[in-house]
């Protein structure tokens, strides 16, 4: 007899080609047989362990961790952005601030080459700081410029003195030693001045010339004796100039010119106003030397010295 019924179908369906002589199976063996199909097929919904309860407890966890997720998202976002904003903020200020600062200098210094090519330029002598000013009748003089002047008239006056100390001294000497008893220079320089007496360099040297061997004396001015100064004052007195007997005042009242024009007959003074002589050309001097020595012609020793002219 044969079975009808879902043993029979299973057992047709698992091997058809052994229908006839196939053994009916129990309702064990085929839920045995379908086992295996059963644990491939993946069951979605099993229930967790625990029950229902757990299973309920543990996806409102897992919608609170989600929920928590979000909520820390859309809290983190703007304070991401917020912090972005911030250092691209600080990069791009430096360079703005930069810029700005480029363009402010480079204005500034526009506007200061605009003013010095549309300037007026002019120089002004420090002398004029030092000026005196007047205006409408009021005047001014600047302090420096008053303590000049005091300077300068005091050495003027210690000079003066000097010069008269020193000539009393050399006429005092001049009176033990001279054997002169002819006009003295001032006379001879009066004298040559009434009568209009040519004037020239060559006439100085040829008349000082004449004098070459006359002694040295301290405060000597005549023929009997000279010193530096006395035979300077001498020789041009009879050319009707009238020169101080000191090397000083000599100086103050001659002319300085430069070496390259000087010509013989001229008068070197030494810068320390210590000595005086005629200039000979190449380098000599004529002149009364110093005590024991006499008036000769001889080398300059020395080029602290300048050049004087008279008669111009």
């Amino acid at each position: 007899m044969t079975q009808t019924g879902s043993a029979a179908d299973d057992q047709t369906t698992a091997n058809p080609t052994n229908t006839a002589n196939a053994t009916p199976l129990t309702r064990r063996a085929a839920r045995q047989n379908e086992a295996p199909a059963r644990r491939i097929t993946p069951v979605r919904d099993a229930p967790l362990p625990g029950g229902r309860r757990a299973a309920q407890a543990a996806r409102a966890a897992e919608s609170a961790k989600a929920s928590s997720s979000a909520r820390k998202r859309r809290f983190l976002a703007p304070v991401v952005l917020t912090v972005a904003a911030g250092m691209f903020g600080t990069v791009a200020v430096a360079p703005a601030f930069a810029a700005t600062q480029q363009t402010g200098s480079t204005a500034a210094e526009a506007q200061r080459q605009v003013r010095a090519t549309e300037a007026q330029q002019f120089s002004v002598s420090d002398a004029v700081a030092l000026a005196g000013t007047a205006r409408d009748g009021y005047g001014a003089t600047a302090q420096s410029t008053l303590d000049a002047e005091a300077a300068q008239k005091a050495a003027a006056e210690q000079a003066a003195a000097q010069a008269a100390a020193t000539q009393a001294a050399r006429a005092q000497t001049a009176k033990q030693y001279s054997s002169y008893s002819g006009p003295s220079a001032d006379q001879i320089a009066t004298t040559a001045a009434a009568a209009n007496t040519p004037f020239s360099l060559p006439a100085v040297v040829a008349t000082a010339k004449q004098y070459i061997g006359t002694p040295y004396v301290f405060g000597g001015a005549d023929p009997s004796g000279f010193d530096c100064s006395g035979y300077i004052m001498y020789v041009y007195a009879q050319y009707g100039i009238s020169l101080a007997h000191s090397v000083p005042l000599q100086d103050a009242a001659g002319t300085t010119i430069p070496e390259s024009q000087a010509q013989p007959g001229d008068v070197v003074i030494f810068n320390d106003g210590s000595h005086d002589g005629f200039y000979m050309g190449n380098g000599m001097i004529m002149d009364a030397p110093k005590p024991g020595g006499s008036v000769s012609i001889r080398p300059i020793w020395t080029s602290n010295y300048h050049i004087v002219r008279f008669g111009i």
